[in-house]
């Protein structure tokens, strides 16, 4: 997979870059993050767009709770998974956080809207 660990260090880097970023809050024992990562996330249309979007994938893992996803789950008023949030091109922009139900066109249209390529 083409993703990278979440870390508040890494996402303010990415964000410093104007980069768009999407972040997947998760867990193992999260049975919606499963289906979603099963019938969204891993699908050949979804990967193609982050790639043609240049789209930073972070995963944030909560299976074992840790500080830093607690702190992510709070600062966007959850306290638990899963939580999907897409950062448009540019550092000054808020995170679009997405439906808890992913649904693979809905999240095709939000990168189209959203994933615009920074110059």
């Amino acid at each position: 997979n083409n993703w990278q660990a979440y870390n508040p260090e890494l996402l303010q880097s990415l964000r410093d870059q104007q980069a768009p970023v999407f972040i997947n809050v998760t867990a193992d024992w999260c049975i919606t993050c499963l289906a979603n990562e099963k019938l969204t996330l891993g699908t050949e249309a979804v990967e193609k767009s982050f790639e043609q979007y240049n789209i930073h994938y972070l995963k944030g893992d909560w299976t074992n709770r840790n500080t830093e996803i607690n702190q992510l789950l709070a600062k966007h008023g959850r306290t638990g998974v899963p939580l999907y949030l897409l950062y448009p091109a540019g550092n000054n922009t808020d995170a679009i956080i997405l439906p808890q139900i992913l649904d693979k066109n809905e999240l095709l249209i939000a990168i189209e809207q959203y994933g615009i390529i920074a110059p």
